[in-house]
Parts: C-alpha cells; sequence; structure tokens
C-alpha cells in the first residue's frame, strides 16, 4: 500500500510550521515529517534524511513549495534522482508540481534553477554589502581577547626574546 507522506521545515526556532502543516494536512497526508533547522544544507536535517529513508516505492511526498526541501539545485536534483530511484513521487502544492508527469518534470526542473538564481543573488547581495561594510571600517567576527598593547608585549617577546609559545 503507498503512502502520502509530508515533509514539512522552516528555518528557525521563532518561526511556526503552522501553516505548512494545514495545508498538507489537507491533501491528505498520512505520515509526517517536519523540522525547524536551515535549508542550506540537506545532509544535515535528521527529519529529511529520516522521510527520504523512509520512502518506498508508489509513495507521493508532498511539501508546500520547493523552498522547504531544498536551496540548491545540486541538492534538489539528489533528492529528484533519489525520489525517481526509490518509484517516489514528488508533490509541490503551492507550485503545483507534481513530478508523476512530464509537465510536473518540467516545472521542478525549472523552478529549481530559478531558486538557485535567487540563491546566487541573495548571495551576491550579501557579499557587496559586508564589502561595503568593511570599506567603511565595520570589524566583522567577534571581539578581539587581547588589547593592542597586549599584542605588542607579545610580538616584542616572541621577535627579541625568540620567545614563543609551548608546542601543544
Amino acid at each position: 500500500m503507498s503512502e502520502v507522506v509530508r515533509y514539512a521545515r522552516v528555518s528557525n526556532s521563532g518561526q511556526s510550521l503552522e501553516i505548512q502543516q494545514d495545508k498538507l494536512k489537507a491533501f491528505g497526508c498520512t505520515r509526517i515529517f517536519a523540522e525547524k533547522r536551515s535549508g542550506r544544507q540537506t545532509d544535515t536535517r535528521p527529519e529529511l534524511q529520516a522521510c527520504l529513508r523512509f520512502l518506498r516505492d508508489r509513495d507521493t511526498l508532498v511539501i508546500s513549495r520547493l523552498d522547504r526541501m531544498a536551496r540548491s539545485i545540486f541538492d534538489l536534483s539528489k533528492i529528484a534522482d533519489l525520489l525517481k530511484k526509490k518509484g517516489v513521487a514528488l508533490k509541490v502544492l503551492d507550485q503545483a508540481i507534481d513530478t508523476s508527469t512530464s509537465e510536473g518534470m518540467l516545472m521542478f526542473s525549472l523552478l529549481a534553477a530559478f531558486a538557485q538564481f535567487e540563491n546566487d543573488i541573495r548571495t551576491e547581495r550579501q557579499n557587496d554589502g559586508i564589502a561595503k561594510a568593511r570599506q567603511k571600517g565595520v570589524a566583522f567576527g567577534r571581539k578581539r581577547a587581547l588589547t593592542p598593547e597586549q599584542c605588542r608585549w607579545i610580538r616584542a617577546l616572541r621577535e627579541g626574546e625568540k620567545f614563543s609559545a609551548p608546542p601543544n
């Protein structure tokens, strides 16, 4: 007997899974996998991995939106290949994708490409913002543990007196 399995994800603990879960419940899903984790890497999401292991031939995996499953074409392709090998159909509710049809596979591929493009654009904007902030003297990372005076003193010990830290 085939199952209709759902997977829901939000990026952080402050967000709610409720909207996605309501849509997926209305579709008639019999098994639920949900988590609050970043979507960057698929292999660091235990519920997604459990979901993918659970799926069997003729099952259907239902998600609300494509970006809930993966953020890159590489990850989406890996998942799509796995689902195809297992004989599992993918339905994406908000984007009306059904990979059990040729048209659905085409839409899946196109939207995956657009999702990757959007992610690349977001990364470029973020890198531009970081570069601009650095030009303005904004410091990134944690605060220094040592004062400039302590750094000069350590440098003088290392250079002048051939003092160094003991090896680990």
